[in-house]
C-alpha cells in the first residue's frame, strides 16, 4: 500500500502545483472582466436597482448586443466567486429566484461614491503601466533606470508632462486614493493632528488630502506643497488652504507639521534622506515640537507562513514600484534607519490604514 500512497501523494502535489500555476497565469483574467463590469456600469446598475437584481433583468439593463446577453452569466459567475457581487433572494414569496447584489468591494467602484476606487483601478490596468513589465526582465540584465524608463525613454514623471490623458487618468487615480486613506487616517487616528496650528501636505497634488485636513481641523492652516506647473492656478477652497510651488529637494516651507503620504516609496534611499533632512529643517524652523506625518507601507520582515491579503498588496506594490520607479516600500528597519541618518530622534507607527500605516516621526 505504501508505493501506492506514494505515487498518490505526488500525483496530487503535482495537479495542486499545476492548479497554481493556472491560477497565476490567469490572474489577468480578474482585472479585465472587472473592467469590463464597470465599463457597462454594472455596479452602478445593480446600485440604482435597489434591491436584489435577477439576471435577466441586469441583462436588459445593459447595453450589450443580443447574442452576447448568455455571456452575461459567465462574467457574472465570476465576478461573484471573485467577491464583487453576491446573490440573494429576490423575495420571500419567490425563494427559488436570486438576484445581484453589491459587495463592500463593488460598493466602493461606484462611480458618484465619495472614496470611489475606480480611478485608481482603472489608471493602474491602463495600457501605458502595464507595458513596462513586459521589460521586466531586459532590466534586470542592464542598468536601465527602470523597466518604465526602457519602454517609454523616459520616467514616469516626465511621460506624464506629454500624454495629458495619462497624467490625468494618474492624477485622478491619487487623488481618489487620498480621499480614501486620509479620511480613514482622521476617523482612526485623530488625535495625531490634535495641537497642530500649521500643516505642509508635501507632494500635495491638487490637494485632495489638503482639503479633507483643512475641513476636519479648521484651526489647522493647510498648505499644499508641489512643483510650480502641479498646483499653479489652484486655489483654496476654504480659508485655511492655500497652494505653494517648489521643490522638496530644495526647501520645504516652515510648519508644525509635514505630512507626507506615498511620497517616500517613489524614491531611493538617497532621494529620501534630502527630503526628510528638508523636513527636519521645516519643523525645526518653527521652534520647539512639530513632528513628520507619513503615511506610507511598512513591510512586513518575517514573510514567513504570512499570507493575508495586506501582505500580499504590499508585495504587489513593492514589486510595482520597482517597474515604474527606482522606488521602494520598506521594513520598518529600514525607515528607522531614514528618520535616524536625517536627524529624527523617534517614530510611533499606528498599523490603522490597511496594507499601509500612519507614522509620527519626531525631531
Amino acid at each position: 500500500m505504501e508505493p501506492q500512497n506514494q505515487e498518490h501523494y505526488s500525483a496530487t502535489r503535482l495537479l495542486n502545483a499545476q492548479t497554481h500555476i493556472w491560477n497565476h497565469t490567469f490572474s489577468f483574467i480578474n482585472s479585465m472582466s472587472l473592467k469590463s463590469a464597470i465599463d457597462l456600469n454594472i455596479p452602478d446598475i445593480i446600485h440604482k436597482h435597489g434591491k436584489p437584481m435577477p439576471l435577466p433583468l441586469l441583462i436588459s439593463s445593459l447595453q450589450i448586443h443580443p447574442s452576447r446577453s448568455q455571456n452575461i452569466y459567465r462574467l457574472m459567475k465570476l465576478l461573484t466567486y471573485s467577491g464583487f457581487f453576491s446573490l440573494q433572494k429576490v423575495s420571500e414569496t419567490e425563494p427559488s429566484e436570486e438576484g445581484y447584489v453589491l459587495t463592500d468591494a463593488s460598493t466602493l467602484l461606484l462611480k458618484d461614491h465619495p472614496l470611489s476606487a475606480t480611478p485608481f483601478f482603472l489608471a493602474m490596468i491602463d495600457p501605458v503601466i502595464t507595458k513596462p513589465w513586459c521589460q521586466l526582465t531586459n532590466w534586470l540584465q542592464n542598468d536601465a533606470p527602470s523597466p518604465f524608463h526602457m519602454a517609454y525613454g523616459n520616467k514616469i514623471w516626465d511621460y506624464a508632462k506629454v500624454d495629458p490623458d495619462f497624467n490625468h487618468s494618474f492624477n485622478e487615480a491619487m487623488a481618489s486614493d487620498a480621499s480614501l486613506v486620509i479620511n480613514v487616517a482622521i476617523e482612526s487616528c485623530k488625535e495625531v493632528f490634535n495641537g497642530i496650528k500649521s500643516l505642509v501636505d508635501v507632494g500635495g497634488g491638487t490637494g485632495t488630502t489638503a482639503k479633507v485636513v483643512a475641513k476636519a481641523f479648521p484651526e489647522i492652516q493647510c498648505t499644499v506643497f508641489d512643483l510650480p506647473q502641479v498646483v499653479n492656478g489652484l486655489q483654496g477652497n476654504a480659508a485655511n488652504l492655500m497652494f505653494v510651488g517648489g521643490n522638496m529637494f530644495e526647501a520645504i516651507p516652515p510648519s508644525d507639521a509635514i505630512l507626507m503620504k506615498w511620497i517616500l516609496h517613489d524614491w531611493t534611499d538617497e532621494e529620501c534622506l534630502k527630503i526628510l533632512k528638508n523636513c527636519k529643517e521645516a519643523i525645526a524652523s518653527k521652534g520647539k515640537g512639530g513632528k513628520l506625518i507619513i503615511i506610507d507601507m511598512v513591510l512586513e520582515e518575517d514573510l514567513r507562513d504570512n499570507h493575508n491579503k495586506s501582505v500580499e498588496n504590499q508585495l504587489l506594490i513593492d514589486v510595482l514600484l520597482m517597474v515604474l520607479y527606482p522606488g521602494k516600500e520598506r521594513t520598518e528597519m529600514e525607515l528607522a534607519q531614514l528618520f535616524r541618518s536625517a536627524g529624527f530622534s523617534d517614530y510611533k507607527i499606528y498599523p490603522v490604514l490597511g496594507s499601509r500605516s500612519l507614522i509620527e516621526v519626531y525631531p
